[in-house]
């Protein structure tokens, strides 16, 4: 008999029928009452069997984690939060689980201890309603775009340019490392390398994106990205995914707008097609929060924060006016800050970004127009102010619990601009010629912006760290399965 979907015979009205459910075992109670998962849903089938009739070294083996295969009768279930389970007739172990081995034994593990079994977490509940969200939120932003008429491109993973020219890059190589070979000057010779040439992961689809936009006219990117950077933070990882549209004719308003459209559609896609799963990270969520003094606890559960993003519209304003109010903000004044505000040019971290957020405008904040040295070389320059500062047409969207979950700008469409400002920071020009023709042949406005998956999914899950929302998550020191 085809096999039934646990999700699909959850939601049946069809008593009486006979089905087969092909799945692993959560809890096997009084030698009766198997609860049955197979990852269609989050939620287990009840299977009864009769242990009368069934061979005792054939129950024996029902143990968690075990694979199974029932058929029977659906019947309307008589025990409390479920309305069907299955009246065994036949029952055959698919694949045997050592009770005493197996790590995920029927009770509240650490987040800690399951990502050290980081293969094995997906049998969880939690991390069921995590990765179909982040399912859901991946499908969506195709979804998003292509209703859009926007072009999917694919753009390098190894590449020989540094977008942000931060310089934090993994290198990649065929060279032997015990004997590398030598320049005349003693420097490492590339010529000899597989591309003849230093490479590297890439931090960003960015450059060859905005290459695309300036022929098809709007672009996307989602694929995975990479930065050597040693934080070992709940916020970040050395490989994560990026979601990077580029869009020819766009100033610094269309791109906002199309972000905030972007994220609001996104999240109202997960409410609508995630209930069961957020109703269980709401509460997951709830339990941790029970854990935290009163004062650190959140004011909205998961849902509504959710909904909240939706239904307000996002907070512009400028890089000056955030440090005004940052400056006169009484964390500030009280010296409670860890990086405290002084003088326009600071470079904000987390903290200021959060307050920002969930302290002063109490919804999603968008930050525009940042001073020119602290931020990329491609990003258009505006005039100088009054005060003869420096600033860029970039934008970034700060959410509640995350900080900054969008980075994005008008791009500098001046090819002199855009050279002079490459010279100042010593990003090669000559090297970067096949970017600068965008600019000499037929340049025009264009935006976009780069959009960290992960820190959406941390977002719509609520959960507290980025490395339970990636399948195996890479950071330093740590690169298993």
């Amino acid at each position: 008999m085809k096999r039934t979907k646990i999700k699909d015979l959850l939601n049946t009205t069809e008593f009486g029928q006979q089905v087969t459910v092909k799945g692993w075992v959560r809890t096997f109670r009084n030698n009766q009452f198997i609860a049955i998962n197979d990852g269609s849903s989050i939620n287990n089938i009840q299977a009864v069997v009769d242990f009368t009739t069934t061979e005792e070294s054939v129950l024996k083996r029902i143990t968690t984690g075990s694979a199974v295969s029932v058929t029977g009768q659906v019947i309307e279930s008589l025990g409390k939060g479920q309305r069907v389970e299955i009246k065994v007739e036949q029952l055959e172990i698919i694949g045997d689980c050592d009770a005493e081995k197996y790590p995920l034994q029927p009770k509240k593990h650490s987040l800690e201890f399951l990502r050290e079994i980081a293969h094995l977490r997906f049998r969880t509940n939690t991390f069921n309603a995590v990765f179909k969200v982040r399912n859901a939120l991946a499908y969506a932003i195709h979804k998003f775009f292509n209703e859009r008429g926007f072009v999917y491109m694919h753009t390098p993973v190894i590449t020989g340019s540094d977008a942000e020219g931060a310089g934090e890059m993994f290198r990649v190589t065929t060279l032997d490392l015990d004997n590398l070979p030598r320049t005349e000057d003693g420097s490492i010779n590339y010529k000899e390398d597989f591309f003849g040439k230093s490479t590297n992961l890439t931090v960003s689809g960015q450059l060859e994106g905005e290459l695309a936009a300036l022929a098809f006219g709007e672009i996307y990117t989602f694929g995975p990205t990479f930065r050597a950077e040693n934080s070992n933070t709940t916020r970040h990882l050395a490989e994560f995914w990026m979601i990077e549209p580029e869009m020819a004719f766009y100033e610094l308003d269309d791109n906002m707008d199309l972000a905030e459209e972007l994220l609001k559609y996104v999240i109202r896609y997960a409410l609508d097609n995630c209930s069961d799963e957020l109703e269980f990270l709401k509460g997951r969520l709830q339990e941790e929060e029970k854990q935290k003094p009163q004062n650190e606890r959140s004011e909205l559960d998961l849902i509504t924060k959710l909904n909240f993003c939706l239904e307000n519209d996002f907070e512009r304003i400028t890089y000056t006016e955030a440090i005004q109010i940052l400056k006169n903000s009484k964390p500030n004044q009280k010296k409670q800050f860890k990086y405290l505000i002084e003088d326009w040019g600071a470079d904000l971290q987390s903290e200021h970004e959060r307050y920002l957020v969930e302290k002063h405008f109490k919804k999603p904040v968008i930050l525009t127009d940042y001073p020119a040295e602290i931020k990329a070389f491609y990003m258009k320059q505006n005039s100088t102010d009054e005060q003869g500062r420096n600033t860029v047409r970039a934008m970034d969207i700060l959410f509640p619990g995350i900080g900054e979950i969008v980075g994005g700008s008008q791009r500098e469409e001046s090819l002199e601009k855009l050279e002079r400002r490459m010279k100042e920071m010593h990003i090669p020009v000559e090297e970067m010629n096949w970017f600068l023709d965008t600019r000499r042949f037929g340049s025009v406005p264009h935006s976009g912006f780069g959009l960290g998956f992960e820190r959406l999914v941390l977002f719509v899950t609520g959960m507290t760290n980025i490395r339970d929302v990636i399948p195996f998550p890479r950071t330093p020191k740590n690169a298993e399965f």
